[in-house]
């Protein structure tokens, strides 16, 4: 029997991941985006995220000295920022200035966040993993800011209506397709949606 799949050394093929742009600072500093592909969710409670970070990126040091950094979703308008920030150090050039980004003031941290982005997380670290080719930063979710333009009348949040994009094997993708809710496959026919 022909063999139908192909076996390949170790990898990271856990296909598709939220892009997000991470903002840091230290004070007196010019603040710093680096994008990230390895983040996630951790815990709900305490509201916990993870970042994972190359020792030698240059946002490395800045989120180890502060403990803080802020998780900024990604959306349509603002891939070509993620993917700037994603292949342009912090060293040679301002983020900010040249993708014409506003640095938001954070309520709970000093790391700013972006303005653009529809969902700002303020983060503290907590713990912070040595891995090898990365280090996980754990922080706690210390606040959250989210765009007005994306609230209803009845005070509900729109998060799907925002534009988010995934990453997946070197490729940005935009959420399209609604296929499901949670629980749905439980729920009784007619209410699936």
């Amino acid at each position: 029997m022909e063999q139908l799949k192909e076996v390949w050394k170790p990898g990271n093929m856990l296909y598709p991941v939220p892009v997000v742009i991470v903002s840091c600072g230290r004070p007196g500093e010019r603040p710093n985006i680096i994008t990230v592909a390895w983040a996630g969710t951790v815990c709900s409670d305490p509201v916990m995220v993870s970042v994972s970070v190359r020792k030698d990126r240059y946002s490395y040091d800045m989120i180890k000295d502060t403990g803080e950094f802020v998780v900024n979703l990604v959306t349509k308008d603002l891939v070509f920022a993620a993917d700037y920030c994603g292949v342009r150090s912090g060293r040679d050039v301002d983020k900010f200035q040249d993708m014409k980004l506003t640095p938001l003031s954070s309520s709970f941290i000093q790391a700013p966040g972006i303005q653009e982005s529809p969902v700002n997380l303020e983060c503290r670290v907590s713990q912070v993993l040595e891995l090898g080719s990365h280090d996980m930063f754990l922080a706690e979710v210390v606040g959250v800011t989210v765009d007005k333009a994306y609230m209803d009348e009845k005070g509900k949040f729109h998060l799907n209506d925002t534009g988010l994009v995934a990453y997946s094997h070197g490729e940005y993708f935009l959420l399209g397709e609604k296929l499901g809710k949670f629980g749905y496959s439980v729920q009784k026919k007619g209410r699936r949606k």
